[in-house]
């Protein structure tokens, strides 16, 4: 397994104001929770930390931090708990490290990658739903797999693959119920066509009846009166 370090800085800059002056100066502000112990307030170099993302898939990849001002202490052992982006530009703000034991289990969530393509998308023209991307699992932080592949060539429409139909290394233990779908072939979506209306045939108005008004009978009788007196 491949070691990444990570060298870090102890922080006394907190709070908003002071913490856009570290990020302004090329620092990322950063905790490391430790294993029951006091976090700790770290800032970290800006480019070092773009280039350790660019180069390394971050997510369940341990991490050793190495604390610059302290060169009695070890390298703690972390995972990235969490890393808070700018809703905006994308920029990093804020990342959160748990230091971890390599000697204790963890949980953690491992990604699934579906490899080939289904016999139901390509000869049925169905499509590859993707129920669940993450596996929960247990096992030794260095053993957490990098992802779990999983064939899914053979799918037909209506095909499923189940949690407990994939083959899981023997030091791992699969949290998540081996009764979920995982990868699924379902049929193709059918679009509704708009029956187009016959050329010459015009859209009929409905026919609109009115009511008789009924004329009471004396203003019957006046009406008469006045025809008669006109001729």
């Amino acid at each position: 397994m491949e070691e990444i370090f990570l060298d870090v800085q102890l922080r006394e800059e907190v709070g908003r104001g002071k913490v856009k002056d570290l990020r302004d100066k090329g620092f990322i502000p950063a905790v490391i929770y430790g294993l029951e112990k006091d976090s700790q307030a770290v800032k970290i170099a800006h480019r070092q930390l773009i280039r350790l993302v660019h180069q390394h898939r971050i997510e369940n990849v341990i991490i050793n931090l190495r604390i610059q001002d302290d060169k009695k202490q070890k390298a703690k052992s972390c995972l990235i708990k969490e890393i808070q982006y700018d809703p905006v530009h994308s920029d990093i703000l804020h990342v959160d490290f748990n230091e971890i034991s390599l000697t204790k289990v963890i949980k953690v969530n491992v990604p699934v990658v579906a490899k080939g393509e289904p016999a139901g998308v390509k000869q049925e023209g169905g499509s590859l739903e993707h129920n669940l991307w993450e596996l929960e699992v247990e096992c030794l932080p260095t053993e957490i797999p990098k992802d779990f592949e999983v064939d899914v060539s053979l799918l037909k429409i209506g095909d499923a693959i189940h949690v407990k139909d994939i083959t899981f290394p023997p030091n791992i233990k699969v949290l998540t119920s081996l009764e979920a779908i995982v990868l699924s072939v379902a049929e193709p979506i059918k679009e509704e066509v708009a029956v187009a209306p016959v050329e010459g045939e015009e859209k009929q108005e409905p026919e609109v009846i009115k009511e008789k008004k009924e004329v009471p009978a004396e203003e019957g009788e006046e009406e008469e009166e006045k025809e008669k007196e006109k001729k």
